[in-house]
């Protein structure tokens, strides 16, 4: 059972109102429904929480049901990936369920409403009910076809249903006002033909319920109380609430309440547009760890907890707002931070050799494993007269204010040593083939030497013992251009390999660390990655990073 956290939200005084006037008596039901056309991403994640959180708080139970009312555009694929998703985040569905499972219920709803004179056969096209759907200041034309008798109607709606019209030819459209102010209650379609073959249902059914007429019968049917989702749908409330009244089965319905989709900056949430970018190639595939799928941040190394912990730092707001992706960062920051361990890693390496130091002599230094937690306890990590540092920790020519290695300076080899830069060796092409350093014996970690001040402290990898890695640093996939609108960023994946210390050489695919200095890494689920020179490496993607003291100016 995940853990239950407080929420004090509208959503929540409105639950608490009705279990105070005994509306549901001491019940609370709610639902997640998506529609399995995609995989889930982030701004789901904020819906699933609140449903299966809500539940929690009230010790109800929340449904998972699909809507799988279009069999266009379904596939048990993305059914796969949202359950996984939704375990991941700690969450347990009550039951099970497909709105596909109610098509015959939906079907004897229709014609209900038939015999009650509320819903009629149209033979408009598509394009022809938009053009007489009027404006939101001029109402709507009624359909020729609107006055159509019962018997017409019920005849009608068995031949959709027997197969005798084409896709498009026929829809079954609810009788409301064509005036009304609120254009979908303008007549909405209900029932359209599609001569497809569903998941699970198979060629039973050719006419197939639209999802504003599905979606309050599978509520009612399963005894939901409270039908939580986005804002968007508010205009649709009274089409909800209208299909229950006029079916007329329910004493007393479910109803639904809205509340604002998540935004997050540099980030796209429409599965139409993730969905393009997966078939155009322009990511791995939909758990590629730029995508804000669930999939992909689980692949980039984002905790449940930390999404968790988002959702609910965000709360809940009745109107739609944009939240800054730093706080999703600060909140896997803050997860991370005393859960995973510190490992030495370089990239762009130089090497170091020391020269006052025996070339045949290997130490192991005990080094804390994280800092804000004692009880991680040390490891032990070979030091020698070889060693890598980071590119970034050495400049022949300092800048002001830069205190890691140059000619002449003494710096911390964190764990280990003082060591002070006395030479450069060159390659012929003028490029740095390695630094010769000494280093001061009086000074190890954890000696009284070692309390002598210096300002810069650099990590350093064993040469001798290193392992090489592929690192992959990820930055948005999306950024917005001077006029605010979403642009790919050309540099959202930047590719390098480094060396790190040799435990990291033993990581399982999803094991976490702190690369010092540098931020939270995973291990890839994909875990090797082939070389040029038939080799291969192991693959850590970075998760977030860390706020860096000091960047050199280009």
């Amino acid at each position: 059972m995940a853990e239950v956290i407080e929420m004090t939200n509208f959503i929540h005084d409105i639950i608490d109102k009705d279990l105070e006037n005994e509306k549901y008596g001491d019940k609370v039901l709610t639902r997640f429904p998506p529609e399995p056309n995609g995989y889930l991403h982030i701004g789901h994640a904020k819906s699933i929480c609140l449903n299966f959180m809500t539940a929690e708080k009230y010790h109800g139970g929340c449904n998972l049901r699909y809507d799988d009312t279009n069999p266009v555009k379904e596939d048990m694929e993305y059914v796969d990936s949202i359950e996984e998703d939704v375990r991941w985040l700690g969450f347990q569905w009550k039951e099970r369920l497909w709105a596909s499972d109610y098509f015959d219920e939906m079907y004897d709803c229709a014609v209900t409403l038939i015999k009650k004179g509320l819903a009629y056969v149209c033979d408009f096209s598509a394009e022809e009910i938009r053009a007489n759907r009027g404006t939101l200041t001029e109402p709507g034309k009624e359909s020729p076809y609107r006055n159509r008798s019962v018997e017409e109607n019920m005849k009608l709606f068995e031949e959709m249903r027997d197969g005798k019209y084409e896709d498009g030819e026929k829809v079954l459209r609810a009788k409301i006002d064509m005036a009304s102010p609120n254009i979908n209650m303008r007549d909405p379609v209900i029932y359209r033909i599609a001569h497809a073959s569903h998941h699970n249902t198979g060629d039973k059914w050719c006419i197939y319920p639209m999802y504003d007429f599905a979606h309050p019968i599978e509520d009612a049917i399963e005894g939901i109380t409270h039908s939580i989702c986005t804002l968007e749908f508010e205009d649709h409330r009274p089409l909800y609430d209208w299909v229950l009244q006029a079916v007329g089965k329910w004493p007393t319905p479910p109803q639904q309440i809205e509340f604002a989709r998540l935004n997050i900056t540099n980030t796209i949430m429409s599965k139409r547009y993730l969905k393009a970018l997966v078939d155009d190639g322009v990511v791995e595939g939909w758990d590629d760890p730029r995508m804000p799928t669930i999939a992909g941040i689980r692949r980039r190394g984002y905790t449940p907890e930390a999404v968790r912990d988002f959702c609910e730092r965000i709360g809940v707001a009745k109107a739609n707002s944009t939240v800054d992706v730093a706080l999703l960062e600060s909140c896997v920051r803050d997860d991370l931070k005393t859960k995973v361990e510190n490992r030495n890693v370089v990239e762009n390496p130089i090497k170091v050799v020391i020269t006052n130091y025996p070339e045949d002599q290997t130490e192991m230094m005990p080094i804390e494993n994280n800092r804000e937690v004692p009880e991680m306890g040390d490891r032990q990590v070979p030091f020698s007269n070889e060693l890598w540092i980071d590119g970034d920790d050495f400049m022949e020519v300092p800048v002001k204010k830069y205190f890691r290695l140059f000619p002449g300076n003494e710096v911390r080899f964190k764990g280990a040593y003082f060591l002070t830069c006395t030479d450069v060796i060159k390659n012929e092409d003028g490029t740095i083939k390695e630094l010769h350093c000494t280093y001061d014996p009086t000074t190890k970690s954890g000696t009284e030497g070692a309390n002598r001040k210096v300002k810069g402290t650099i990590h350093w990898v064993d040469a001798k013992t290193a392992v090489k890695i592929r690192i992959r640093n990820y930055d948005y996939l999306m950024v917005e251009d001077e006029n605010g609108e979403m642009d790919l960023n050309p540099d959202s994946l930047m590719e390098s390999w480094g060396y790190a210390e040799p435990l990291l050489g033993e990581a399982k695919p999803g094991e976490r660390f702190q690369f010092f200095r540098k931020g939270y890494y995973i291990a890839d689920s994909v875990l090797n990655s082939a070389e040029d020179d038939g080799s291969e490496t192991k693959v850590f993607n970075k998760i977030v990073g860390l706020k860096s003291s000091f960047k050199v100016k280009k």
